[in-house]
């Protein structure tokens, strides 16, 4: 089965041509690539939250395959939905499912139910995917596993997390675990930095547990917070000992409007 896109000319340019040139925009060619284990990067429309993404992308090494992890807009599907075989395809290219890993992880996490529906018109994993293809080689990319939660328990997220890891060790090659969220959703931007502060501090300490229930208690609106709990629980399990920022900033950035913005953050964990 190939996935179709459900967002191009909508969150992103839906020609080869211009989707190209808008994420050539938001590269950054002057760092130096580094090894990560995972990332928190943002999924709202490339003109509110690309720059962020493509700070985070030019940064890191591509791996033979990414863990695409995002929250469930759409309520359609299981809880933990993945689709475990076929193909993404997105204006600039087609993305292959890396069916050994998928199989790894099911067998690994009886959590994980394998479904395509939650995925037919979900957006935050889509999202990612020009920026992967920006850096892919003509000769065909890295690999996805793509994997939408719609609800779970902090001990379902260490459950998860823990069993990517175990699968991505089982499967003998490097994966980038990626954490698709916004952050703090129509607030008023001081508001929206305070509130994502506190978030993203807990991500910098590697505090899977802290992230999970200080979302809970300030009422922030950070819609891929369970994405980002596993990805910090399979981070860990894999040695990681450091997170960083790497770019924040609010759509009022872009739209003018301070009153009621969305946050998007780009962080790396290694």
């Amino acid at each position: 089965m190939r996935r179709s896109p459900a967002v191009a000319g909508q969150f992103y340019h839906g020609t080869a041509s211009k989707l190209a040139q808008q994420v050539g925009q938001y590269i950054n060619n002057k760092v130096v690539k580094e090894y990560a284990i995972g990332i928190l990067s943002p999924h709202a429309g490339l003109i509110y939250s690309g720059s962020v993404a493509g700070e985070v992308y030019s940064r890191i090494e591509m791996p033979k395959t990414f863990v695409l992890l995002g929250p469930n807009h759409t309520g359609l599907g299981a809880k933990v939905s993945m689709m475990e075989s076929g193909e993404w395809e997105i204006p600039t290219g087609i993305f292959s499912i890396d069916e050994k890993l998928s199989h790894k992880i099911a067998a690994n996490t009886p959590l994980v139910s394998k479904d395509t529906q939650a995925h037919t018109f979900e957006h935050s994993l889509e999202v990612q995917l020009p920026f992967i293809a920006y850096f892919s080689s003509a000769s065909g990319g890295p690999k996805i596993v793509p994997i939408a939660i719609m609800a779970a328990s902090l001990e379902e997220c260490r459950l998860l997390g823990e069993g990517i890891a175990k699968s991505i060790k089982e499967a003998g090659y490097a994966a980038v675990i990626v954490a698709s969220s916004d952050m703090s959703h129509y607030v008023p931007d001081d508001v929206a930095r305070q509130k994502d502060k506190k978030a993203i501090e807990m991500i910098k300490s590697l505090n899977p547990e802290g992230l999970y229930e200080v979302v809970s208690r300030e009422r922030i609106s950070m819609c891929g917070y369970l994405p980002a709990t596993v990805m910090l629980f399979a981070a860990k399990a894999l040695g990681a000992i450091e997170a960083r920022l790497i770019k924040y900033s609010t759509s009022g950035e872009v739209s003018g409007d301070y009153d009621h913005v969305v946050g998007y953050a780009g962080m790396i964990v290694k």
